[in-house]
């Protein structure tokens, strides 16, 4: 699904300043910068025009975070490179390309490079030579050399599974713990920005206000038909409710089959991708769970007795999805 132009989210980093840093060949003046400012018309996204040689880059990007302070800094490929250095900032990493001077001599990336999005320099191509290339194969390897605690909740990376181009999950989940896969190519696009990389925005924006969020648990069986397929209107739902709830999935803890767990993983992440990461609950004892609604057709494990609110799904005013939207608008986060 595309962002239409309506869409934006305005209570999100509301008043925050966002470092944007793009990648290899592009500019500050990128199509996903204007997504970007599309999506948090409340934030003050700073996207600069990266020179060419690595540590001139990083040196206008340390002198950046010292002059706007963000609370944010999201990088794209070579720019999640950059931005993995940024140390002392939260941090989300697009497919970031941490072996920048081993895929420059791979894709044959040396000699003449034209800039796929206008420069405020007016600069509209660049050799790539070998030395510059040995540039960036040296400041590589200084990626990783703080991954500390307090480091370890400031960092997201985020790896699309179809990428042609950049494979470095592996390398980052080495270093730290919050490495996310998503459907999606190298490219950013409308999709990874609205389903992958604001979510995660979501988290960080929560974390830094100390926004506590009232919590849904969804039975996983209440999304799917019997051959797996979401029912009608789920996704809708999902992604509705997670502008304003925190979402957990339900599903019955495996006795007698030892495929279950994973499989409802695979599930999850097939159809709810990066929302849903660390959001599957296995559990025979819904009456334990501790939040604000559940949402549950069946009357099995404790259902009857959670404390909280159940909306009995299925039932004459919860038949479909559609009427959980319409109940859930009403409340608007209640």
């Amino acid at each position: 699904m595309d962002i239409n132009h309506n869409t934006s989210f305005p209570d999100l980093m509301a008043g925050k300043n966002i470092l944007y840093v793009h990648g290899f060949g592009s500019s500050g003046q990128s199509g996903t910068v204007t997504k970007l400012r599309e999506l948090l018309p409340e934030a003050e996204l700073t996207a600069p025009d990266l020179p060419i040689h690595p540590e001139e880059a990083m040196t206008l990007l340390r002198k950046t975070c010292d002059e706007i302070m963000p609370s944010l800094i999201i990088g794209t490929s070579m720019g999640g490179m950059y931005a993995e250095m940024l140390h002392g900032y939260d941090r989300i990493l697009v497919n970031p390309a941490f072996k920048m001077g081993e895929d420059i001599l791979k894709h044959n990336m040396l000699g003449k490079v034209t800039f796929l999005n206008p420069r405020q320099d007016g600069v509209k191509e660049f050799m790539m030579t070998k030395q510059i290339q040995a540039e960036y194969q040296a400041i590589t390897g200084l990626c990783f050399a703080n991954t500390e605690e307090e480091e370890q909740q400031r960092v997201w990376g985020l790896f699309g599974i179809e990428d042609p181009v950049v494979h470095t999950h592996d390398l980052f989940a080495a270093s730290y713990r919050n490495a996310l896969r998503f459907h999606g190519e190298h490219r950013m696009n409308d999709s990874i920005l609205l389903h992958s990389v604001l979510p995660v925005i979501r988290w960080i924006d929560d974390r830094q206000e100390h926004r506590q969020r009232n919590i849904i648990y969804i039975c996983i069986e209440e999304t799917m038909e019997r051959d797996g397929r979401p029912l009608p209107s789920v996704m809708k739902a999902y992604r509705f409710l997670l502008e304003f709830y925190d979402i957990y999935l339900v599903a019955a803890a495996p006795t007698n089959d030892p495929e279950y767990a994973r499989k409802m993983q695979e599930w999850t992440f097939e159809n709810l991708g990066v929302a849903a990461y660390n959001r599957l609950i296995s559990t025979n004892r819904k009456d334990l769970l501790y939040g604000d609604y559940l949402i549950d057709g069946l009357d099995t494990n404790g259902s009857r007795d959670f404390m909280s609110t159940r909306i009995n799904f299925g039932s004459d005013t919860f038949k479909t999805w559609d009427d959980i939207i319409e109940y859930f608008g009403r409340l608007g986060g209640q």
